[in-house]
């Protein structure tokens, strides 16, 4: 034997039809999740940005360490003959040395800064940007990159001597 109950539900009487407590239940949360989702995925974009613009500094960080160090060895290998041959040791011509860096980073749009510390040391500072790609939506278009490169002239037959 089957019994069928018939109910009846009215708006508003707390049967749980809409929640039980006079409309005022899932109305007033409308909306809230679609809230929840702009916020949370606006701030992953963020982060996305972050992450991908940080790496790709540190990328050309790298890099620009890279040209810096080659620059400094460009540098390094103008020698001051006539210095080495009167038996003042081993020395760099500091205008030629300064001309090698530049022309080996010419055309690449950084700025170079050559140092000399001492007579056989050449210390290269590149200077550049990383043009961002996520971080340009909030308005940080570029980020400071810096490079540096040291040769030291050593000489020997089995192992460096400085002297």
């Amino acid at each position: 034997m089957r019994v069928r109950a018939n109910r009846t539900r009215r708006r508003g009487s707390g049967d749980g039809g809409d929640g039980g407590d006079g409309g005022a239940g899932r109305d007033g949360d409308r909306g809230a999740i679609s809230t929840f989702v702009a916020i949370t995925a606006a701030s992953l974009v963020v982060l996305l940005g972050i992450v991908l613009d940080l790496g790709g500094r540190l990328r050309t960080m790298e890099q620009t360490d890279a040209l810096a160090q080659e620059a400094a060895r460009a540098a390094g290998q103008q020698l001051d003959r006539r210095a080495l041959l009167e038996g003042r040791g081993y020395q760099v011509l500091q205008a030629e040395a300064e001309a090698a860096a530049n022309a080996y980073l010419a055309g690449r749009n950084l700025t170079v800064h050559v140092d000399f510390p001492d007579p056989r040391t050449v210390s290269v500072r590149i200077d550049s940007t990383y043009d961002t790609k996520l971080l340009s939506l909030v308005k940080i278009d570029t980020l400071p990159v810096h490079g540096t490169g040291k040769a030291v002239l050593v000489h020997g037959v089995t192992e460096a001597e400085n002297g």
